[in-house]
């Protein structure tokens, strides 16, 4: 609703300095008048959730044009002596570019929230730190027409499904858990944001006999597929035991991404060290499967991160009314980026699946590439099959694009060497 001290007020009765909160969000409402307020649920880390003032609104930034860029706070009830949490809240038709200050969730991390100290600091000041830091770097982009119809498309497929309006569950061919008659069957490794986008997205394209989700997370702890278990989808198992997988046609392991604490070398070596674990589990249950792996960003690997006799091919960068809410709050609030990777891991289990034998940029083993000697991993154009990585398409020789993938393959190369294998 728009600004109202008098409905603020009332919102509020529960916040221990109800006063000093709203004296400060008339400031705020001064200077950015588009703002405007609500109270909703927030679900912390640990699962715990607090009813919290959702402050939302657009803030000026300058970088070339002129944008305005969708945020939305959760004001504590501790306010103002604890500060804001902050997320960016991008529309459908715009995507998280993941940096300093932004995480693949959109959560926002600014030092002035990690120096917050009352009376000193203060939303207005808040704003204004987060409009410099996204004019040295935009932390949205546009995404293509093509891109927004195809998430638009999913929504739509999550809603109808959560809705009942489907007939999938007539269709389905999977019954007390069993593996047979699957003939696609597809499992994804990690019930992470990414996981749980790859598995509806997969889902959606309708190419897979029988999806599995294998959730390693330690204990009982359900993490993402709490969601998943939501829309009830009649052809996906979540299992934590790697026997499930059993006989998959394409394996999708979903990695770690760049925190906000982590190096982007701390990153690849725990993915190292993660896939040493899993990967030989999986290969001992799917001798001949595809190995997919999907990431954001895109991490560099060597050979040895991969299992002998199976062709790799990493994605490149590449109530009902309730119920409908909560898909579409799973798909806009938990990181853009996750869903155009899980739209991306779709487009290529699809094609091999059904040996479409299409042309996709993936990180490929580009050694012998216009004379790259390292063995390193490079997203390039490559005709996907039912093997994986049928053929790569041959480069023109443009001395420029050589020149500059010689100098990927050297970068990537020297981050290899700094890996413990």
């Amino acid at each position: 609703m728009e600004f109202s001290e008098g409905a603020l007020r009332k919102l509020l009765g529960k916040y221990k300095f109800r006063d000093l909160t709203i004296e400060e969000l008339k400031n705020v409402n001064k200077t950015y008048p588009s703002f405007t307020f609500s109270m909703n649920t927030y679900t912390f880390k640990d699962g715990s959730q607090k009813d919290l003032l959702n402050f939302s609104g657009t803030v000026p930034v300058k970088y070339g044009n002129s944008y305005n860029i969708p945020i939305h706070l959760w004001i504590l009830d501790s306010h103002p002596f604890a500060p804001p949490i902050c997320f960016l809240k991008p529309t459908v038709n715009m995507g998280i570019s993941v940096g300093k200050h932004v995480d693949a969730h959109g959560r926002i991390y600014l030092p002035y929230l990690q120096n917050w100290s009352h009376p000193k600091s203060t939303v207005i000041g808040l704003i204004k730190e987060m409009i410099a830091k996204f004019e040295e770097e935009l932390p949205l982009y546009s995404l293509s027409s093509s891109d927004a119809a195809r998430r638009s498309e999913l929504l739509s497929y999550i809603a109808k499904i959560t809705e009942g309006e489907t007939d999938m569950k007539s269709q389905s061919k999977i019954g007390g858990g069993k593996n047979e008659g699957c003939f696609n069957k597809i499992t994804v490794v990690g019930a992470g944001d990414l996981g749980i986008a790859c598995v509806l997205a997969v889902a959606a394209k309708g190419a897979a006999d029988k999806v599995v989700l294998l959730d390693l997370s330690e204990g009982a702890a359900k993490g993402g597929t709490m969601d998943l278990e939501i829309f009830a989808l009649p052809n996906v198992e979540i299992s934590k035991d790697f026997s499930a997988s059993a006989d998959s046609k394409v394996v999708v392991l979903t990695v770690n991404s760049l925190g906000n604490a982590q190096t982007y070398l701390d990153v690849i070596q725990s993915n190292v060290d993660l896939f040493r674990g899993i990967i030989p589990a999986i290969s001992h249950y799917s001798q001949n499967t595809v190995l997919l792996v999907a990431s954001h960003p895109v991490p560099s690997w060597t050979s040895c991160n991969l299992v002998a006799n199976q062709t790799e091919a990493m994605a490149a960068h590449n109530s009902r009314e309730e119920v409908a809410n909560r898909a579409m709050e799973v798909l806009k609030g938990k990181g853009q980026r996750s869903w155009s990777v899980g739209l991306s891991v779709a487009d290529l289990t699809d094609s091999i699946l059904k040996d479409k034998r299409k042309v996709h940029s993936v990180s490929t083993l580009a050694k012998g590439c216009c004379n790259i000697n390292s063995e390193v991993f490079i997203s390039l154009p490559c005709i996907l099959g039912t093997n994986g990585v049928i053929e790569m398409v041959k480069l023109e020789e443009d001395p420029l694009v050589q020149e500059k993938l010689q100098s990927t393959a050297g970068s990537i190369h020297d981050l290899q060497q700094q890996l413990k294998l």
